[in-house]
């Protein structure tokens, strides 16, 4: 089976902390030059240093801001006319938690631009040297809530289902190119964002937050949460030559959880 991604890029969004980072790592061990992308410079810095330079790689890294859609062009157009990007990992952090009822339309016009309309700009821009090459990878990094809504994650939830059938969509289009599009939907895994999802539902049902946690610990039939690297290893199999057949798919990583077949 052909894992190898050496000769490749990969540019990873949300790579400073948590599944990106994860992400990038395990394509860097694959042999793949990444380029990290995130808000926090100081955070980049410290991640590029864990990537695996086996293969020779010279690994970047660029604090950018997905609020502005402005800079994030500027960005993008930097760096394709410098080289291609062979595989593309959308990944952003999700909305904060609450009621859908409770959520003002800025809240949803930003996730919208967060999400959605950052991984649009990037794909427009990404694709033509994939399709030049005869070669891509574009993963979208989404969450179960795709197959099942959470409670108390209204704007996640709206955004998230948007994301996947904009993955679908471009899926259908690009596969003639020797392009795949696909999306890993995390379940409960151990980052900075589901400890902000555990505080949140704590206070929502006033009860500890060890006591949240211990309950959402004992809905995942695995009895544990995922660790960053158990996604991280999904992603790199989409990445791969190995898995030039699978394409469109939404698949979700969660230790059984999901209640769907």
């Amino acid at each position: 089976m052909n894992l190898s991604l050496v000769g490749k890029t990969a540019l990873i969004s949300g790579s400073s902390q948590g599944i990106g980072k994860a992400v990038a790592i395990e394509l860097s061990l694959l042999g793949a030059t990444c380029i990290l992308l995130s808000r926090n410079e100081a955070a980049l810095e410290k991640a590029i240093g864990e990537l695996s330079c086996d293969e020779g790689q010279q690994h970047e890294y660029y604090p950018i801001d997905f609020t502005n859609l402005t800079e994030l062009e500027s960005l993008i157009q930097s760096i394709t006319q410098k080289r291609d990007i062979d595989i593309l990992i959308n990944n952003t952090g999700g909305p904060a938690p609450g009621l859908i009822l409770d959520a003002g339309l800025v809240e949803f016009e930003v996730a919208f631009k967060q999400h959605v309309l950052c991984n649009q700009l990037l794909t427009q821009h990404i694709v033509p040297a994939m399709k030049k090459n005869g070669f891509g990878r574009i993963i979208n990094i989404i969450s179960t809530s795709v197959r099942i809504p959470l409670d108390n994650l209204g704007v996640s939830n709206t955004i998230r289902a948007a994301v996947a059938s904009w993955s679908k969509t471009m899926s259908n289009e690009l596969a003639s190119f020797g392009i795949t599009v696909n999306s890993l939907l995390p379940g409960f895994i151990d980052t900075p964002r589901l400890d902000q999802v555990i505080t949140h539902f704590a206070a929502n049902a006033t009860v500890d937050k060890s006591q949240m946690h211990q309950r959402m610990v004992s809905s995942v039939p695995t009895k544990r949460f995922g660790a960053p690297a158990e996604i991280a290893a999904v992603a790199a199999f989409l990445a791969s030559p190995a898995a030039s057949y699978v394409n469109g798919i939404s698949m979700p990583v969660d230790g059984g959880r999901t209640g769907t077949i």
